[in-house]
C-alpha cells in the first residue's frame, strides 16, 4: 500500500471498490462510514476493557473480535457498487453471518433473565460502552437503510445490523450481570 494521503478526496469525493467516485455525502459513503464508526466504537469497548473500571467477559470479547472483522467486510460490501444485486457480487456478510449473530442472540437470551420492562443504558462501564456501540449500530442501520432503499443494493446488510444491535443490547445486559449489577429499569416520569 502506498501513502494514505493521496489528495484524491480533497474536492469532497472519494473512490470506492470498483469504478467511479462518489461525493463524500453520498448515501453509499454515509452507510459504510457509519459502519466504520461502529467498528471504532467496538474497538473502544475492547481496548478500554483492560483498565480497572471495565472488564469484558471472555465470551463477549470473543464475539466482538469476530464482529469487528465482519464489520470491516460489511463496509467493503457497501463500498462496492452493485454488490449483492449484480451476478458475481454476493455480499461477504450475508446469511451465514446473520445466522451466527442470531445464534448468539438466542444464546444470551437463554442466559439472561427475561425482560419485564424497558432498560436504561448504564450499569457498569462496559455495559455503558456496549450500549453506546448499540446506538451507533442503530445509526449505521438507519444510514444503510437509506442507501439500500435508494440503490436496491445490500439488503442483507440491513438485517445484519438490526441483528447486531439486538446482540449488543444483550451483551450490555450480560456485562452488567457478570458484575452482579441488575438491569436499570426505566421509570416513566409523570407530567404536570
Amino acid at each position: 500500500m502506498g501513502s494514505i494521503a493521496t489528495g484524491g478526496g480533497d474536492k469532497g469525493d472519494t473512490g470506492v471498490l470498483g469504478p467511479g467516485r462518489f461525493d463524500k455525502c453520498h448515501p453509499r459513503i454515509e452507510a459504510y462510514g457509519s459502519v466504520d464508526e461502529l467498528n471504532s466504537e467496538i474497538g473502544v469497548c475492547l481496548a478500554s476493557s483492560g483498565d480497572n473500571s471495565a472488564t469484558i467477559p471472555q465470551p463477549i470479547r470473543d464475539q466482538l473480535d469476530e464482529i469487528q472483522s465482519l464489520l470491516f467486510s460489511l463496509g467493503a460490501d457497501l463500498a462496492q457498487p452493485g454488490c449483492g444485486i449484480e451476478k458475481g457480487t454476493e455480499l461477504r456478510v450475508g446469511a451465514k453471518a446473520i445466522d451466527k449473530l442470531t445464534g448468539w442472540v438466542h444464546q444470551w437470551e437463554q442466559e439472561l433473565p427475561p425482560l419485564k420492562e424497558f432498560v436504561i443504558p448504564g450499569g457498569n462501564v462496559t455495559a455503558a460502552r456496549l450500549h453506546r456501540a448499540r446506538t451507533t449500530c442503530r445509526k449505521a442501520e438507519r444510514k444503510t437503510v437509506e442507501f439500500c432503499r435508494s440503490s436496491g443494493e445490500g439488503q442483507q446488510a440491513i438485517v445484519f445490523l438490526n441483528r447486531l444491535s439486538d446482540l449488543l443490547f444483550l451483551q450490555a445486559r450480560a456485562a452488567n450481570q457478570a458484575d452482579g449489577i441488575a438491569d436499570v429499569p426505566w421509570k416513566p416520569t409523570e407530567t404536570e
